[in-house]
């Protein structure tokens, strides 16, 4: 048994991370402010080796009195959303680099942590025509999000070259799956496209529907962290994790339309600023430095995603 702290563990990600590691034994210490996390994804984890401590990643005493004992740290508090950047960057700043910061320097202090697992973003890679992304291409980040999560990065990086801490950063492709919000301003893209064509409604989609996306299972998610944690070879690293494949946005309509019984075409509307054209990950390195692998292939995860939704909008609709 290991003691793990997962920061942001009431959120999408983090609640996977935290339900994996405490269905293996682990005792996991939970730090989220519940600004975008939410303590039903981990309620159901009530009574086991689990602590939930709610504080904000921006405020030191807090980081350090969760992270006491803590032997890996999963670093996934972040203010997520390029769009919500682009209208608010000192925000995404404060969380996404301060909060990074404040992580690092505790877990050097604290002396028992092992490794720092940092969860980062293929956004950092911006809008270059080539592809597949590899880790050695320059990062042209386009949007605050993006710059706050290569500063992160260089954070981490910095902290295992001058400090011997161990840290991994984890570049992830739009990952989904079960329990991500569909309801909020900045909701990913299947989440909100899955509960839509469920209630047979007409998804949009902003700029043509040609970009292309490498969508990411959650689950893929949580090996590659449990991987980066183990991983001789891991320290100092920067690895995508993905599934090497790429699909339009207005081809994922139609898959998540076919599995659901409503196929049709999306509405659109304008691009975003930040958004990038085109992204596909080359995962060579995550095979060779962690032993990556995916384990759930788009078509899957999106049959089981549509599934989660599918399950609880009955319950809802049981409970009116």
């Amino acid at each position: 048994m290991s003691k793990y702290l997962v920061t942001g563990g009431a959120g999408f990600i983090g609640s996977h991370l935290v339900e994996r590691l405490v269905a293996d034994g682990h005792d996991v210490t939970v730090l989220d402010d519940f600004s975008t996390g939410r303590f039903d994804n981990i309620a159901h984890l009530e009574g086991r080796q689990l602590r939930v401590a709610e504080g904000d990643v921006r405020q030191m005493k807090h980081v350090e009195k969760a992270i006491a004992g803590a032997q890996f740290v999963l670093h996934h508090a972040a203010l997520p959303s390029v769009a919500r950047s682009v209208e608010d960057p000192i925000a995404s700043n404060a969380v996404n680099v301060d909060g990074t910061l404040n992580v690092l320097v505790a877990a050097r202090a604290a002396k028992t942590v092992k490794r720092v697992v940092y969860a980062s973003s293929s956004s950092a890679y911006g809008d270059t025509p080539t592809l597949p992304k590899i880790e050695s291409m320059a990062p042209q980040p386009l949007s605050p999000y993006a710059v706050s999560k290569l500063a992160g990065e260089h954070y981490c990086r910095a902290f295992f070259l001058n400090y011997g801490l161990e840290t991994v950063s984890l570049r992830y492709f739009n990952v989904f799956g079960p329990r991500q919000d569909p309801a909020s301003d900045y909701a990913a893209a299947v989440p909100k496209f899955v509960t839509l064509l469920l209630d047979k409604k007409r998804p949009f989609v902003y700029g043509d529907g040609k970009q292309t996306r490498d969508f990411t299972y959650v689950e893929n998610v949580v090996e590659a962290n449990l991987a980066a944690c183990s991983s001789s070879k891991a320290p100092g690293e920067v690895v995508n994790i993905a599934c090497g494949d790429r699909v339009t946005i207005s081809g994922l309509v139609n898959m998540i339309g076919e599995i659901v019984g409503y196929v049709c075409e999306p509405k659109l509307k304008p691009a975003r600023p930040g958004d990038v054209r085109h992204s596909l990950a080359d995962i060579t390195r995550a095979q060779e430095v962690i032993g990556y692998r995916v384990r759930v292939n788009l078509q899957e995860g999106l049959e089981r995603t549509v599934e989660f939704y599918r399950s609880r909008k009955k319950k809802n609709a049981k409970a009116e």
